[in-house]
């Protein structure tokens, strides 16, 4: 698998992941959790736009 597409997939399980704990932290009212999940969906998605622009690179 290509650099670039291995790195768009974990970003997007990444955002995945972090949508997911932020909705967590939101239904239970843990302010912690919710800020880790949002952090960690900005990081998923920042590293998923690194992803695609290697991908553009490795043509």
């Amino acid at each position: 698998m290509k650099e670039g597409t291995k790195e768009e997939m974990e970003g997007k399980f990444s955002k995945a992941k972090g949508e997911i704990k932020e909705s967590a932290g939101e239904m239970t009212g843990d302010i912690e959790m919710e800020a880790k999940g949002e952090a960690e969906k900005r990081k998923g998605e920042a590293q998923e736009k690194v992803g695609k622009i290697r991908k553009e690179f490795e043509k």
